[in-house]
């Protein structure tokens, strides 16, 4: 499969560098960039080639923030690289990271803009791409006052524990058939079910297929990051050419969701005029914006079904894969994972399941979440695009450049980590107890899993619980064998989340022959 994606995207840049040779030539060789007209000193470069740039030194490894942390160790935390003629940034120390997203928060609170401009998926229409500006501000405000922040996530607290009870009972299901569970695959359902009841206070129906068909879209639209990514980056010139770069695949993807997610609004609406009655899921929270002539920010349909097709996005893949990577980390600790089961134990009791308002007072299984998303962060890098020129660390940094931030190699840092390498959950205990002012100081410095600044994830509490809750349950109730002695921690290339190259299999054991009411 890796060498696969790994021929997909050299066909990719051949295909790329054949349709922009002649722009390219022009761009690089006769035109002089701006910032070398001024005396303005740049990053630090690497040594480059004609019309490549730095692609060489990327393409060294598939598993491209880890090309990227070979490159800063090797030549700083702050590098100006291009690849053709698209100048990046490169950032990969907290305290640069720091300066960028406190300095210029705004500054890069941008986007690029997005490669097919009517697709539910990334297009103009979603709040993860959409340019800083009123409809993002809106959004922002709608997502952590009404959707996702405390006091919405507590409105919908029992629709999170319908589904932890379900994904519990699953397990049972599989310890008694003595059947292999695959962690991800589990965990991803568990997810997109949970999101599903919180946007229209329903699962989705395994019956009709149309559980199956959301995780169907959620895989699709993952595998079409880096090619969306990619796309963003050379939308410019490739728009000169008349060439859009993926688009049959990107709208695809979006139309199946958009003909899902009409069904889904349909029925929601006609469900509230047949009862009179405003619900507290997400669907109301937006159709009330939707239908409110003197709100701040007149959405459409297309807004809804966008943001939707967001939180699947963000909501299903990225928890599942962190729950898969920590349960893959303490399977390989057997002594953290006894010692999380005794917290458990001696905070919840063995006469029912953990519950997310449990998680307050199990610190080290809070600790466990964040030294797994500190070694495996869902995104490790952290495109941005410069709105308007600065400085940073004394650098000129012309404006419209892509900055990336390597939050890899941020959160593996020697430098602000001891023993970065090694899973070691102690080293967030008693994080909460040193201060608001330190919190903060520490969250810009070094730990961004979820990246930093206003565009960082809106998300981040409703990560925490869900992950937390479905390790809870899985260390509180059950003993797992594995193949072998360890679990492969390998990372899968070709992918914008970080993946496990090999899927984490393994076989529930209970600990008691009667499953425990939630």
């Amino acid at each position: 499969m890796a060498a696969i994606i790994t021929l997909d995207l050299q066909t990719i840049f051949i295909f790329i560098f054949l349709c922009l040779f002649s722009l390219l030539c022009y761009s690089l060789f006769f035109i002089k960039p701006k910032n070398s007209r001024d005396g303005r000193s740049l990053p630090p470069s690497p040594p480059s080639l004609p019309i490549i740039g730095h692609l060489h030194l990327i393409l060294m490894s598939s598993l491209t923030h880890k090309s990227f942390q070979r490159l800063s160790s090797k030549y700083g935390p702050l590098l100006h690289l291009h690849i053709f003629h698209i100048p990046i940034v490169l950032a990969s120390s907290a305290s640069v990271a720091y300066d960028i997203f406190r300095d210029q928060d705004v500054n890069v609170s941008f986007r690029s803009s997005p490669p097919i401009e009517e697709s539910l998926l990334l297009g103009s229409y979603s709040f993860i791409s959409a340019p800083y500006g009123d409809y993002w501000k809106f959004m922002r405000k709608l997502m952590v006052t009404k959707i996702l922040g405390p006091q919405a996530l507590e409105r919908s607290r029992r629709f999170r524990e319908d589904e932890l009870d379900r994904f519990y009972k699953v397990l049972v299901d599989k310890a008694v058939k003595k059947e292999t569970v695959e962690i991800g695959e589990e965990a991803a359902k568990f997810n997109n079910n949970t999101i599903c009841k919180m946007i229209m206070g329903r699962s989705c129906s395994e019956e009709n297929g149309e559980a199956e068909r959301v995780r169907g879209l959620v895989t699709e639209s993952m595998a079409l990051t880096k090619k969306i990514f990619l796309a963003t980056v050379f939308e410019k010139p490739l728009r000169k050419l008349g060439i859009s770069l993926f688009k049959k695949e990107i709208m695809s993807v979006s139309h199946k969701f958009d003909e899902l997610l009409e069904k889904i609004l349909v029925e929601h609406e006609e469900k509230l005029e047949e009862h009179h009655h405003q619900g507290t899921d997400m669907m109301d929270v937006l159709l009330e914006a939707y239908r409110d002539e003197d709100t701040e920010y007149k959405i459409t349909r297309n807004h809804i079904k966008s943001l939707f097709v967001d939180l699947f996005i963000a909501g299903t893949d990225t928890s599942s894969t962190t729950t898969q990577w920590i349960m893959a980390e303490i399977i390989n600790h057997p002594k953290i994972f006894e010692r999380l089961r005794e917290e458990i134990d001696s905070v919840v009791g063995k006469t029912r399941l953990v519950q997310e308002t449990d998680l307050p007072n199990l610190p080290y299984l809070q600790a466990i979440i964040k030294e797994g998303l500190r070694l495996h962060p869902p995104g490790p890098l952290v495109p941005r695009t410069l709105q308007e020129r600065c400085e940073i660390k004394g650098f000129h940094i012309p404006e419209k450049t892509i900055i990336i931030v390597n939050s890899y190699a941020i959160m593996r840092d020697p430098d602000f980590w001891e023993d970065p390498e090694e899973f070691k959950p102690e080293r967030f205990l008693g994080l909460s107890r040193s201060g608001q002012e330190d919190e903060k100081r520490d969250k810009f410095l070094k730990y961004i899993p979820f990246a930093s600044g206003r565009r960082g994830c809106p998300g981040t509490n409703l990560a925490y619980v869900s992950v937390g809750t479905a390790i809870g349950v899985m260390v509180q109730c059950f003993d797992w064998k594995i193949e072998g002695e360890e679990v492969n921690m390998n990372e899968a290339a070709g992918t914008m989340v970080l993946t496990m190259a090999k899927p984490l299999k393994c076989t529930p054991v209970p600990r008691t022959l009667n499953p425990l009411p939630s």
